[in-house]
């Protein structure tokens, strides 16, 4: 298996984990980081009205193409502020 980062608005990866919190763990120093800042400062020519939604997909990677098993929506940074779901907010 292996756990990736995406965007889910802008359609990219950021990144591969070998576990689900290895990648939760990534997007919490994300979550300390600016929204106007790398890697949060969304891509497009629009950015100060964006964001950027951060899922953790998970894939089971013996195959090829990849199997899609499961995407967790985790972490929204924009302007806006910082939102986590349910459960993860307090350091799940």
């Amino acid at each position: 298996m292996i756990f990736v980062i995406e965007d889910e608005l802008h359609a990219e990866q950021h990144g591969e984990f070998p576990s689900f919190q290895q990648a939760i763990a990534e997007l919490r120093r994300r979550a300390r980081i600016p929204w106007d800042q790398d890697p949060n400062k969304a891509p497009c020519m629009n950015w100060q009205d964006c964001g950027r939604t951060y899922e953790v997909v998970e894939y089971d990677n013996t195959h090829s193409p990849w199997r899609k098993l499961r995407c967790v929506a985790v972490l929204e940074v924009s302007a806006s502020g910082i939102k986590w779901p349910h459960g993860f907010e307090d350091g799940l």
